[in-house]
């Protein structure tokens, strides 16, 4: 444990004071955000370019492929950090992050865009395993809960800003200029991390080897809590997913509400703040698992509360009833993502990059197939979604079960 602990009511790492520790690694999160949310109004721009039908989700593709980048980097990434330190693969992950942004900026046609975007995705990864491995390695147990609520309530800032500032960006402005944005947020992020301290000490990092390795895989797989929580996240994700993939489509053309989307997406992501504010609080004064269980049971409810209002409505219910219950049934992941984390990597301080990487990976890949083939057959009904939902949720729920059996 570094010099920041819980035990100091206003800490610090070096001359970094919590606020502003928090404070950075949100925002180094939300480099992924950041990839993502802010070009979600630029989709029917990008349809347009690229000569696809007005209601075509094929455009989709650009949120899936960057999580497949972002899913499969961090299986690289975890090693790295756990051998070279947190601040070196942070630093190279962003100039890929870069160069992923300005490719798709300049992408001549849908295929390299995609090409571009899971280059972009293999960047932002590595911001992802290192904020993770940075909370693991000066914070634990509820301590850790709350840190991560906090960095995911400012983190969850960006979803609220980022479509409005996308929509604001291409009122004057090509679609395109929303990656260049993107890559000077990454270059002002990398001049402001240097302030980082490295947190992994040299006689605490573990040798680049086929053995070691291995072993670090191995001790993944063979702790339950750590295994089953990450294959529980999984089903997370691809709710997750299959929101991102097809919200605009679901606010624009089964709702008929194009120039609310920016507004919606944004009221959507206040209520993820306010949960993971409440999450903070909430797992100090009743445990990590308790709320993180009742939560799994919530989600569940809110999911099935979603079919009856798809099916009642024949798959095109009220708008004012669905994406309230909608926005009811995300907010609750933010009580359960913080906890779920926290939980799978209690176990296994000693390999905190690596089960970061592994965790992480596993959930935005499995999350991005998942999610991504519910999303591709939305089109005039959102009850495949909430049938899905519903779905990935007992799933989600059902491994968790099995991660807290003795």
């Amino acid at each position: 444990m570094n010099s920041l602990t819980a035990t100091n009511a206003q800490p610090q790492v070096n001359n970094l004071r919590r606020g502003e520790l928090l404070a950075m690694l949100s925002l180094i999160m939300a480099l992924m955000a950041m990839a993502i949310d802010l070009m979600l109004s630029a989709f029917d721009d990008m349809r347009a370019t690229f000569g696809l039908d007005p209601t075509s989700n094929e455009i989709a593709g650009v949120v899936t492929v960057f999580f497949m980048g972002f899913a499969v980097a961090q299986f690289v990434y975890g090693p790295l950090t756990d051998r070279f330190g947190r601040k070196r693969v942070l630093g190279v992950s962003i100039a890929i992050y870069i160069v992923g942004a300005i490719a798709s900026a300049l992408a001549p046609s849908l295929g390299l865009l995609f090409i571009a975007r899971f280059v972009w995705g293999i960047g932002a990864a590595g911001s992802r395993v290192v904020a993770t491995a940075v909370i693991r390695d000066l914070f634990e147990g509820a301590e850790m809960a709350k840190a991560m609520s906090h960095i995911m309530a400012v983190f969850i800032m960006v979803p609220v800003i980022a479509p409005a500032l996308g929509a604001g960006i291409i009122a004057f402005l090509p679609w395109q200029s929303v990656f260049w944005a993107c890559a000077l947020w990454s270059i002002a992020m990398w001049l402001w991390s240097r302030r980082l301290p490295e947190t992994l000490p040299v006689d605490q990092r573990r040798k680049l080897d086929r053995a070691d390795i291995s072993d670090s895989y191995r001790t993944f797989f063979t702790t339950r809590p750590t295994l089953w929580y990450s294959v529980s996240s999984i089903f997370m994700q691809s709710v997750f997913t299959m929101y991102l993939a097809s919200s605009e489509l679901i606010v624009s053309e089964i709702f008929g509400h194009r120039s609310w989307f920016p507004f919606v997406f944004g009221v959507t992501a206040i209520g993820f703040g306010v949960a993971s504010l409440v999450n903070g609080q909430a797992v100090q004064r009743f445990g990590v698992r308790a709320v993180l269980n009742k939560m799994l049971v919530a989600l569940n409810g809110c999911a099935a509360l979603l079919v009856i209002i798809s099916i009642a409505g024949n798959g095109q219910p009220s708008f004012w009833v669905f994406m309230p219950a909608l926005g009811l049934m995300l907010s609750a992941f933010m009580f359960i993502m913080p906890n779920m984390n926290a939980e799978a990597m209690q176990p296994v301080p000693h390999i905190a990059g690596t089960v970061s990487a592994l965790s992480g990976g596993f959930r935005m890949l499995g999350g991005s197939i998942l999610g991504g083939l519910v999303a591709a057959r939305i089109d005039v009904s959102v009850t495949p979604f909430a049938i899905a939902a519903l779905v990935f949720a007992a799933l989600s729920w059902a491994s968790a079960y099995v991660a807290q059996a003795e």
